[in-house]
Order: C-alpha cells, then structure tokens, then sequence
C-alpha cells in the first residue's frame, strides 16, 4: 500500500511541476513602454562626404552614392529610407535628406551628409558645424 501511495504521490508531483514550468502558464515578460510619438530631435556635428565616396556602395542594397543627391549617413537613430531635417545652428539654414547609410558608431558626428545637401546649409566652407537633426 505504501508503494502505491509513494508512486501516485511522486506522480502528482510530476504533473504539478510539469504544469507550473509550462510556458503557456509562465507570466508574459515584461513590455518596454512605447515610444512617445513625435519627432526624434539629435543635436551635434555634422559633416559631409570626401569626393572619394563618389559612385561607391552604401548601407541601402543597390544604392550608389551620389554627391548630387540629398541624402545623409546617420547612426542607428534613425531608420534607414527615412527623411530627417538638418538645421545648421549657425545660420539656421535647412535641409532635408534621406537616410541611406550607416556611419561608423564611434563617429563624433552626428550626420555625414552628401555634398549638395552639405552646400544647401553652407557646410562646405568649415567642413563641420553643429547643427539639429529632426525625423520628419
């Protein structure tokens, strides 16, 4: 009798374990809370691409490079095929570019923007100059 008792007793242990460590029955993980809508705003440096750059592959599959286009490099802030406004802080003239490359993640700069869209904000002169960056 002590056998069948044992046994059963072990049994239910089993199932009531089995139960309790099913992932069906486990709490859901905790959710991050959702991200405030709105525009994304990013103060910093920015500079532009070296003529060198000119024709050459970028982060977008099947994107070339162009120094006529208004497009940027940014870092993971910003989703790849989106449109951000860079203000120059100095003269407060804008822009807005697509992003459509990566920048190293040890840059200090903020955006690396295309040659053309480095002229809109009067850029090319001092090579660098703070400015806001603003998804759209």
């Amino acid at each position: 009798m002590n056998l069948f008792l044992s046994r059963g007793l072990l049994v239910c242990l089993i199932a009531s374990f089995t139960v309790c460590l099913s992932p069906a029955l486990a709490k859901p993980a905790h959710k991050a809370p959702a991200r405030k809508s709105g525009p994304r705003t990013v103060t910093g440096t920015a500079v532009y691409y070296s003529d060198k750059m000119q024709g050459r592959g970028l982060a977008m599959k099947g994107e070339k490079y162009d120094s006529a286009a208004l497009t940027a490099a940014t870092h993971s802030g910003f989703p790849l095929g989106s449109t951000v406004k860079v203000t120059n802080l100095s003269n407060h003239k804008s822009v807005t570019v697509k992003v459509n490359d990566r920048m190293n993640p040890r840059s200090k700069s903020v955006i690396d923007l295309s040659r053309k869209a480095a002229e809109e904000i009067d850029l090319i002169h001092a090579g660098h100059a703070r400015v806001r960056v603003e998804a759209q």
